[in-house]
């Protein structure tokens, strides 16, 4: 007779490990968003947060909204640039934009 070990199953505690990992492999790759993504799988999971997963968390959202202040203050400016000028037709086109800018 031999003993075969049971088929592993996933637990929230491996859902758990694998999603910080996600985290920290988005965050090496300089992608937010989808660092955000981990961090919410483990947020779900309703147990309490350590403090390495706190500061992911953290780091995953700072860069996410950083980024899009950055595009925000960007697209402003050119807006303000192209009052300035008089171009109402690419003034329309901007607000546009920055509007979808605001809502991701």
């Amino acid at each position: 007779l031999s003993f075969s070990p049971p088929p592993h199953t996933y637990t929230m505690a491996d859902k758990r490990e694998e999603s910080v990992f996600m985290a920290k492999l988005a965050e090496s790759a300089e992608r937010y968003d989808e660092m955000v993504e981990a961090m919410k799988t483990i947020a779900k999971l309703n147990v309490e947060l350590t403090v390495e997963e706190r500061n992911l968390l953290s780091v995953s959202y700072k860069n996410v909204i950083g980024a899009r202040r950055a595009s925000w203050r960007i697209v402003s400016s050119i807006e303000q640039k192209e009052e300035h000028k008089g171009n109402t037709e690419h003034v329309t086109k901007i607000k546009e934009y920055r509007t979808k800018v605001e809502e991701k």
